[in-house]
């Protein structure tokens, strides 16, 4: 077991591979990653699936179902679906014997839909009916209409990754929707069990900011916003509100890591990981960046429960003129305009090797 990341997750964080692909799961290397690398986790997105879908590995199974004349989107969701479903399936002996705290895989629904409640319901509730697998999650993001998608899909028994959240306030509006689907579920006396991650993104908090800053300032605004939205979720928890839920059986919609890879050359490639190990969350990481963890990561101090400096940190920032709810808001807009325009790149992308069968 490799030294890194057995700290990690020793520590009680969970490590996720941010990324799917048909070579990684038929090769047998995701089941070296969590043999080996304390992987517990999976996620995947449209950008993903895009860089995935480049190569020849999916085109005999394009070819097979085109000749059946599914549309194509239809057409990828059933790529998507085999896929997932395999690797839920490889973690599935981790979520039995963690009784459903780890061992899950995520899967989005079209990001075309982050602005319209009624269709990404639907969306959610049809995709987690058709993968008919325990440990999946469906990915909703966290936009106004999202997160009251997100509320519904949980009242409906749906287990939800929240997607696209970039503040403290994102979070919190997530963390409310699942409490208060769980207290409709609790008043309507059914089980209190679906699950829910919250996936707040950090780097892209220093490469937004990185035009606006001098370089002293440089990849230190994302670990203050996670601080921050950690201590937020470490009060929630001790809230009297969420002792009542879990008293009657319901788990932590837990906080995730996700935007972990540095984008800036300049900084240690394993930043990120080191700066939150956190207790009780659960951190993503692409495979480059699993890999160089595993080879020079180090574990360093556990994120403090009371936001350490965050604070500080942020009003650093706000005398050099950054305001971070506005910027919060920019980011999600940019995430979701982000992945619509991979989404319809990958839609294009099956749509060739369609047209060349």
């Amino acid at each position: 077991m490799n030294e890194p990341t057995r700290q990690l997750n020793d520590l009680g964080q969970q490590l996720w591979l941010d990324h799917i692909s048909r070579p990684l799961l038929r090769s047998g290397t995701l089941q070296r990653y969590i043999a080996e690398l304390s992987i517990t986790g999976l996620t995947s997105n449209p950008t993903i699936f895009g860089l995935a879908l480049a190569g020849d590995a999916y085109d005999a199974s394009i070819r097979a179902l085109d000749a059946k004349g599914m549309a194509i989107e239809e057409l990828f969701f059933e790529l998507a679906i085999e896929d997932v479903t395999q690797a839920a399936d490889l973690f599935r002996p981790i979520f039995d014997a963690s009784e459903g705290a780890e061992g899950w895989v995520s899967l989005e629904v079209s990001p075309l839909l982050a602005h319209n409640t009624a269709r990404t319901i639907q969306a959610a509730s049809a995709l987690h009916e058709r993968a008919a697998r325990p440990n999946l999650f469906i990915k909703i993001p966290g936009t106004a209409e999202g997160v009251s998608a997100v509320e519904e899909a949980i009242f409906d028994g749906v287990p939800v990754n929240v997607t696209l959240l970039f503040s403290t306030e994102h979070y919190l509006a997530a963390a409310h929707a699942y409490m208060r689907a769980l207290e409709r579920r609790l008043a309507a006396r059914l089980d209190l069990g679906v699950a829910s991650v919250a996936s707040l993104f950090v780097s892209r908090w220093d490469a937004g900011v990185k035009e606006e800053i001098s370089p002293p300032f440089h990849n230190r605004l994302g670990v203050a916003i996670a601080m921050r939205t950690y201590r937020a979720y470490r009060e929630l928890l001790a809230s009297d509100r969420w002792r009542r839920l879990a008293a009657a059986g319901a788990r932590p919609q837990r906080l995730l890591w996700a935007s972990t890879a540095t984008k800036d050359a300049s900084a240690p490639d394993t930043l990120y990981v080191q700066s939150l190990a956190a207790p009780d969350t659960v951190i993503t990481l692409p495979e480059m960046l699993l890999l160089a963890f595993a080879d020079h990561g180090q574990v360093g101090a556990v994120m403090p429960a009371d936001g350490g400096y965050a604070d500080a940190v942020l009003e650093e920032f706000r005398r050099e003129g950054v305001d971070d709810d506005a910027l919060a808001q920019r980011l999600q807009r940019e995430g979701v305009d982000s992945f619509a325009d991979s989404w319809h790149a990958m839609l294009s992308r099956i749509r060739e090797k369609t047209a060349a069968r």
